[in-house]
């Protein structure tokens, strides 16, 4: 049974007409609703501190965001690599990019405001720190906090990061390198501290305090990992959330652009389609899904099975992935996806940015549908999260692309432009995502 949207939406509205023509319906929501639910911002949204480019109009802003997608699948095909050689990047250290969500915790005690980018696709949390060099203006700052104490080498907890830099013998504090965004990179001490989440509060929360930072691509408040791994938000937090979660990730149309994460078992929703959650042993904390096929209108694409089949060996098949812009498949699903959905909507095509399959918009209801198929759900894309429009609004394009070519491109990944105004339900312990109809914001 299809996931189905109610009545016609216009896919993408830029932030100008957003400005002059929405409604405000509240305010920037600073606070939870109750229970351990926190507000979910869009990192250039109107309730966050952080800001695009003013001379970009939203649809510029989203392309560009979407053309650095190519170095984050460059970097998820390289986790799931069955030769550690053909990584891209130094043993030991790992390359992500700009996340596009973050999430308003505190930190110490008492509290330190910081906006923390949500990544599923990564286990460890960190901060830029007091005194650190590169960092920005907003750092937490550890020697006003009562709570904190840094981590020496002797500790599990160092042994379970990576680019840990420990000697082989004697203590030392726990300090480790990464690498960003593929031109940025860090190093940082493992440490303890509290870490406030809506009314929760976890003692002991173990994260990376940045030292120093090497280019542009550092969030500059930091990450927070809801992978699946042992230095995750979700792993750490133990009973206290049973390992369930959920995010809604408002629409483009909202005006505050702001939706919800809900930690735990309260508040979830009951009635919910769900797909087995799959594991790969090699790669654990990525979060995969058994694709099966995919729909234009009502034409089954035609897919060779092993291009969407899960492999743990070599990593391939499909993940669901919060800092993703726009979905990616494999070159070939794509171009099954794309030819048809052409053949389809007919007339002339042009490109944007990097989308290749655009069209004059002159009703997007004329455009067919896209229904992915998992393992007992299928879920029908609503016209605002596979269309994206230009600044005019006479171009609309299909908001996916096809992963890098290079020699580990074997996954498919959801991304977030596609997940809007969809409830996500991770529930670890049975193994299962669901995903519900929801307005976000």
């Amino acid at each position: 049974m299809a996931l189905y949207t109610t009545a016609t939406t216009t896919a993408f509205l830029l932030l100008s007409l957003l400005i002059s023509t929405a409604q405000a319906d509240g305010p920037c929501p600073l606070t939870s609703s109750g229970d351990s639910e926190l507000p979910l911002l869009h990192i250039y949204g109107k309730c966050s501190p952080f800001h695009p480019p003013k001379t970009e109009s939203w649809t510029d802003t989203v392309i560009h965001m979407a053309a650095k997608d190519s170095a984050r699948l460059t970097y998820l095909s390289s986790l799931v690599a069955k030769k550690p050689t053909s990584v891209p990047i130094a043993s030991g250290q790992q390359a992500l990019n700009i996340g596009n969500y973050v999430v308003r915790v505190k930190l110490g005690t008492p509290g330190q405001l910081m906006f923390m980018v949500l990544d599923t696709s990564n286990d460890e949390a960190w901060v830029p720190c007091s005194g650190c060099s590169g960092c920005s203006s907003t750092v937490f700052s550890p020697n006003v906090s009562s709570t904190y104490a840094s981590l020496d080498c002797s500790m599990a907890e160092c042994g379970q990061i990576r680019g840990l830099s420990c000697p082989a013998t004697g203590t030392s504090p726990c300090l480790f390198n990464q690498s960003y965004g593929g031109d940025s990179s860090f190093s940082a001490t493992l440490s303890h501290d509290s870490l406030s989440l809506a009314p929760d509060v976890l003692s002991n929360f173990a994260f990376g305090c940045i030292n120093s930072i090497s280019g542009g691509s550092v969030p500059p408040q930091g990450l927070l990992g809801l992978g699946r791994g042992p230095m995750s938000l979700i792993s750490q937090s133990g009973s206290l959330y049973n390992g369930v979660f959920s995010y809604c990730l408002p629409s483009f149309k909202s005006y505050y652009f702001s939706g919800s994460m809900k930690l735990g078992l309260t508040g979830q929703p009951k009635n919910i389609r769900t797909t087995p959650l799959l594991r790969n042993p090699h790669r654990p904390s990525l979060y995969y899904v058994n694709l099966t096929g995919i729909s234009v209108g009502r034409v089954l694409v035609p897919i060779a099975p092993e291009l969407l089949a899960f492999n743990p060996n070599t990593g391939a098949g499909t993940i669901i992935d919060s800092g993703t812009v726009i979905t990616r498949f494999v070159q070939l699903v794509y171009t099954g996806i794309r030819d048809e959905f052409r053949k389809q909507i007919g007339g002339s095509i042009s490109s944007l940015g990097a989308f290749d399959t655009c069209f004059t918009a002159t009703n997007d209801a004329s455009a067919p549908a896209v229904t992915l198929h998992f393992t007992g759900m299928d879920l029908r894309l609503p016209m605002e999260n596979t269309l994206i429009h230009s600044s005019s609004g006479s171009v609309a394009c299909l908001a996916m692309a096809a992963a890098p070519s290079n020699v580990n491109s074997v996954l498919n990944v959801i991304a977030n432009l596609q997940q809007q105004n969809l409830r996500i339900l991770f529930d670890l312990p049975n193994s299962r995502l669901g995903i519900a109809r929801e307005l976000c914001n």
